[in-house]
């Protein structure tokens, strides 16, 4: 059963709670007229009520008498307005008065997803979703073809990353609202872009988080590295498990939304015979079929186990994708040399080659950051299930000081870089600005109400990157300064250097669409040359086959080509004065086997029309 304040039209409101220990509950409404009306009790602790002379934008708050001397207020669980922010009245939301203009939109393939990431707060100076629709021309011209959005549930005030949303049906008032986020949906679709929202199902923020007040929607049997669990497995389950994937059919039905991110499955525990996870999916199915379109889920997780995305016959759970960490770590400790943490596990070019070959690294052998077995092989499914990137948002804001890969590297690096994420078989994700070269960190920050819990998330930053050697101090993530710091610096476009970086990834993505059925690799063979830190890649097509050498060492390196009967042609080389690069030394056009040295720090692509 959907928990909701669900506008019926005519002035009619239904409303619907989960409080299966109270006595009595009520409905307070605030406007226009105050009044407090009775719900009646229906099975599995199920409180509702319809109730008339209740406009869109009437605000309430549910009273509950849970046997207490007072009976205690609050917000509604389910609540899809918040615009007095988490411990304000809420607000009734009429979804069918939106005017949407999508009508024609055909749905992107989950093959051609080239994903750019971004969070409404920084990604532009307003840091709203209308600000961000006037972004989107610029994401074609790109070449995106589908923008995630972190997450956008309400948290308390205006600065947050998103994870600490405590309302995940209400939109952030800061950002826009509910309105406003369609209208951005909307906006996206007109150019051909589909939607991606990143939504959190494995625990909720500690500010404004009234949950418990209403039932059991956490457990004592797990705990995650927020606290106690969410309950999708103990006593009480099946509402709070509802609860969860009804909002995912939200999100699709609602605000068309085309896909959802989950975040962080490995935190969600569930010793159902039916997990929660393949739940959530065979529901999304059947609104799947009554939708007629896609609905998909790409899940993020660290435990390298693709029965996420194995169809259900094989005992999988048929999602979609799934995030591959093993492809940025490996590319991430190769172009940066960091040893720490698990960074630990990965450097050589073996392993990206490994990356690049199968998906994961970590297949069943032994992790020496976890201290054991890690991993089962991806090599049997396809490219399109996996989702790459060499920068997201955790891997830069979970940095002490949030530096982006602009910090780490070189020019001729990040270039690299980016060819080795957008010419791989898998699904790209860019990280907002580093297409251009954005200088400007992504650090952790929280605008919290109550100054004991900022203390202890000052304490907790603190005592995590307390091992760093580094006279720097960590950023105090309440401070204004810091989240002002992570805005994203659009002037830096007008700079040579930062046009130039922007102008390789237009072509790269160019290169990618033009390679046939890129999201594949059925047809990709990978060798290494580990003296030389050189790893070649081939990709045979029908028509011609596509040769890469990524030269992650220092120096120039030899190489000799394979007999071709055709000549080849040089497709890129990164180190081109085009590029602002140092200059190439490699001919466009390359005639039967010759040997040429690519650049240090460069990416080299040719094309011929077939292989002797």
């Amino acid at each position: 059963m959907r928990t909701a304040a669900t506008y019926m039209g005519n002035r009619q409101c239904q409303f619907t709670v989960w409080a299966p220990f109270a006595k009595a509950v009520q409905v307070h409404l605030l406007s226009p007229d105050e009044r407090i009306e009775d719900l009646e009790r229906l099975e599995f602790g199920y409180w509702q009520g319809l109730l008339s002379d209740v406009p869109p934008g009437a605000q309430y708050r549910y009273r509950l008498d849970n046997g207490s001397d007072e009976p205690i207020e609050r917000p509604d669980p389910a609540s899809h307005a918040q615009p007095e922010g988490v411990h304000g009245p809420s607000e009734v939301i009429d979804h069918s008065s939106f005017a949407w203009t999508d009508g024609d939109f055909e749905p992107v393939a989950l093959g051609d997803y080239i994903i750019y990431e971004l969070h409404i707060g920084t990604f532009t100076p307003q840091g709203t979703f209308d600000a961000a629709i006037e972004k989107l021309d610029y994401l074609c011209k790109l070449g995106i073809t589908a923008v995630e959005v972190m997450p956008v549930a309400q948290f308390p005030q205006d600065r947050n990353w998103g994870y600490d949303g405590v309302y995940p049906y209400a939109v952030q008032d800061a950002y826009g609202g509910p309105e406003a986020f369609k209208r951005f949906i909307d906006a996206a679709h007109r150019r051909g872009l589909a939607v991606i929202l990143d939504v959190v199902y494995n625990h909720l923020g500690p500010e404004g988080n009234y949950l418990q007040e209403f039932g059991p929607y956490f457990s004592d049997r797990y705990q995650t590295p927020w606290g106690r669990s969410l309950n999708f497995d103990d006593q009480y389950c099946d509402p709070v498990r509802d609860y969860f994937i009804e909002n995912a059919l939200f999100w699709f039905e609602h605000y068309h939304l085309d896909a959802l991110r989950l975040d962080a499955l490995h935190a969600i525990f569930d010793m159902n015979a039916t997990h929660f996870i393949e739940a959530l999916k065979r529901r999304a199915q059947e609104l799947e079929k009554k939708l007629g379109r896609p609905l998909l889920l790409i899940g993020e997780s660290d435990l390298n186990d693709v029965r996420l995305i194995r169809p259900r016959k094989a005992g999988g759970y048929e999602l979609d994708a799934q995030w591959s960490d093993d492809f940025h770590h490996s590319l991430h400790a190769l172009v940066t040399g960091e040893t720490t943490g698990y960074y630990g596990d990965y450097g050589s070019v073996e392993h990206l080659a490994k990356a690049i070959e199968e998906g994961f690294v970590y297949s069943g052998q032994y992790s020496k950051f976890r201290k054991r077995r890690f991993g089962n092989s991806s090599r049997h499914r396809p490219a399109r299930q996996f989702v790459v990137c060499i920068q997201n948002h955790d891997q830069v804001g979970n940095r002490m000081l949030g530096e982006r890969l602009s910090a780490l590297v070189d020019f001729e690096t990040q270039k690299l870089a980016a060819a080795a994420v957008l010419l791989s078989p898998y699904l790209p994700l860019l990280w907002m600005g580093q297409e251009y070269g954005e200088t400007a960190p992504f650090q952790y920050f929280i605008s919290h109400n109550d100054p004991d819990l900022v203390k202890t998330v000052r304490q907790g930053r603190a005592e995590e990157f307390s091992h760093f050697q580094t006279d720097a101090e960590c950023p105090d993530p309440q401070a204004v300064e810091t989240f002002q710091r992570c805005r994203l610096q659009w002037h830096l476009l007008d700079q040579p250097a930062h046009n130039a970086l922007f102008d390789f990834y237009r072509y790269l993505i160019v290169l990618r669409k033009r390679m046939p059925h890129y999201a594949d690799r059925s047809q990709l063979t990978v060798e290494v040359d580990s003296a030389a830190q050189l790893l070649i890649w081939r990709r045979a097509f029908s028509d011609c086959v596509w040769y890469c050498l990524m030269n992650f060492g220092r120096a120039a390196c030899r190489h000799h080509l394979p007999q071709a009967a055709d000549n080849w042609t040089v497709l890129l080389d990164s180190a081109h004065r085009h590029w602002h690069g140092p200059g190439a030394a490699i001919p466009r056009q390359i005639r039967g086997e010759q040997t040429i040295k690519p650049a240090g720090r460069s990416i080299v692509l040719l094309q011929t029309a077939s292989m002797a």
